[in-house]
């Protein structure tokens, strides 16, 4: 894929997100969500995500990789919670682009890994170490 269309793909998958998806998703009190501080307003960004706990750390792939807002907020906050199964717990994020995202994808929840593979175009592991 051209880097031009990655860039349109990106941008139309994005904006779906942000106005119609994540609205209805951050409604529904089973679904895992990523907080972050907003790098600009300060404010608590919560985004949907799927990802998994082992032990004390939660993992996500990141579809757009760094050029995600929610990557952005935590390159200038790593501090986060997380929403799962109804609980938060708070903890740190960090990012891992030397993990290879597409094996990690495999054990993650299949529904979402298939989405990420599907329409990502730049993979970016994220670990979340668990502080409750």
């Amino acid at each position: 894929m051209s880097r031009k269309a990655g860039d349109l793909k990106r941008r139309i998958l994005t904006r779906l997100q942000r106005h119609v998806a994540n609205p209805i998703n951050r409604r529904i009190p089973t679904q895992t969500l990523l907080e972050t501080t907003g790098r600009t307003s300060g404010l608590p960004r919560p985004t949907p995500v799927g990802g998994s706990r082992v032990g004390d750390s939660f993992w996500i792939v990141s579809e757009f990789g760094f050029t995600s807002h929610y990557i952005r907020n935590i390159q200038a906050d790593p501090r986060v919670r997380v929403r799962i199964r109804g609980r938060w717990h708070h903890g740190t994020a960090h990012l891992l682009p030397e993990d290879d995202a597409v094996a990690r994808l495999r054990t993650l929840p299949r529904f979402n890994s298939a989405a990420v593979r599907a329409f990502g175009t730049d993979l970016l592991t994220v670990r979340v170490d668990l502080e409750d």
